[in-house]
């Protein structure tokens, strides 16, 4: 039996990147021997997560220290990206059951001259870098002659990103944003990149370090996403990290940022008490940001067992028609090489109060299954991408 409207509600969990084994397409994006979760575990000489295991994670591959025999009751699957890409935006975008046709553009070898010519001719001054790296490498690098020039940092990734960092102390915050919408303006159409991304950070030479003034320009969403229809139908939809940034806000009732998985874990309990029904959306970015892209696989799976230890919290705060929902938005494998996302399927774990037994719900053709799904639970409707497994679970 359904709840009414005002007793429904999903809690929707992104661990950014967790990703658990390559793609049937992945050898196409270099990434035919990912597999986050499987290296993660056996980098560490076995996880420990037995919330996530009794939720079904061992059913989802061969993952050292996490057994499908400890499974107490939960439905489990993994799902593959329809979209082209793995990136952040494409990830979180199918979920929400947009699918991208045509992948964001990225810039191996730095932005073009006259990209960044425009560029620094619209903030008035000379920019540093323009190239590929890695965000703490790269303040290290070129960190004390910002200090002296005042000119920013600008630089991509493997992923679609313009990314611009200052120190707090010579460009602040605002103005650092500004520069940033200065780039998205020039970054949406023909370079198509899919977010800039200003990196505050502060310290001196030697002892730089990233601020939590991070903040994401997303292109906005390319199609209308089932968050959109939610918030037009009265419900709350809860951003929680940097849910709101990646959907540009379209969609999002409330927002609340956070600066890493801590910050998100507690603003997800506060959530939990606060709002008694709709959607909150979290996305928890350590896993990606501190430790995927920084080839950090001890730090990786450390991260995840703390976050399996905070399960049971957030748990204890659902009620009987509550649903949860815990996926990530593409991989990102500490343990090959490079620092590029990975093309993976992804988990899917759901759980209700009410769920006595465990369900496999199988590999999903697309991360867009949790879009129709999230429709059907509320509305429902009919989406044009996605196949709700909502009738196996309720």
């Amino acid at each position: 039996m359904r709840p009414n409207k005002n007793h429904k509600r999903i809690l929707l969990i992104v661990l950014d990147s967790v990703g658990v084994g390559a793609l049937p397409d992945a050898a196409e994006y270099g990434d035919q021997d990912a597999n986050t979760l499987g290296h993660v575990a056996a980098a560490a000489g076995g996880l420990q997560l037995p919330h996530l295991e009794s939720l079904g994670l061992g059913h989802l591959g061969d993952f050292q220290g996490i057994s499908p025999e400890r499974t107490k009751f939960g439905a489990f699957g993994r799902m593959a990206e329809k979209s082209k890409g793995k990136d952040t935006i494409t990830g979180h975008w199918e979920m929400a059951g947009i699918i991208v046709d045509k992948p964001f553009k990225t810039f191996p070898n730095g932005f073009p001259p006259q990209l960044m010519n425009a560029f620094e001719k619209e903030i008035q001054s000379r920019t540093l870098a323009n190239k590929a790296a890695s965000g703490t490498e790269i303040i290290k690098e070129l960190g004390e002659y910002h200090l002296k020039t005042g000119y920013p940092i600008v630089y991509t990734s493997a992923d679609s990103v313009f990314q611009i960092a200052a120190h707090e102390e010579i460009v602040p915050l605002e103005k650092l944003y500004h520069y940033c919408q200065v780039a998205r303006q020039l970054c949406s159409d023909e370079y198509l990149v899919a977010r800039v991304i200003a990196r505050p950070f502060k310290g001196g030479p030697g002892k730089f370090y990233r601020t939590e003034g991070r903040k994401d320009f997303a292109v906005p969403p390319t199609a209308r996403s089932v968050l959109e229809d939610l918030s037009e139908a009265g419900y709350p939809v809860v951003g929680i990290g940097k849910i709101e940034d990646i959907f540009v806000g379209k969609g999002i009732t409330h927002s609340l940022h956070t600066g890493n998985n801590e910050e998100g874990m507690s603003t997800t309990l506060s959530a939990l008490q606060q709002y008694p029904s709709g959607l909150i959306f979290v996305n928890l970015v350590d896993f990606d940001m501190k430790y995927g892209h920084r080839l950090d696989a001890a730090g990786y799976g450390a991260a995840l067992e703390v976050f399996d230890q905070w399960l049971p919290s957030a748990l204890s705060l659902m009620r009987d028609g509550d649903i949860l929902l815990i996926s990530a938005d593409h991989g990102c494998d500490p343990t090959t090489p490079g620092t590029d996302h990975s093309r993976e399927y992804v988990p899917l774990l759901v759980w209700t109060p009410l769920l006595k037994q465990v369900i496999n719900l199988g590999t999903r053709t697309s991360f867009a299954d949790i879009a129709q799904t999230v429709a059907d639970y509320f509305l429902p409707y009919s989406r044009q991408f996605g196949t709700s497994f909502l009738h196996q679970i309720l």
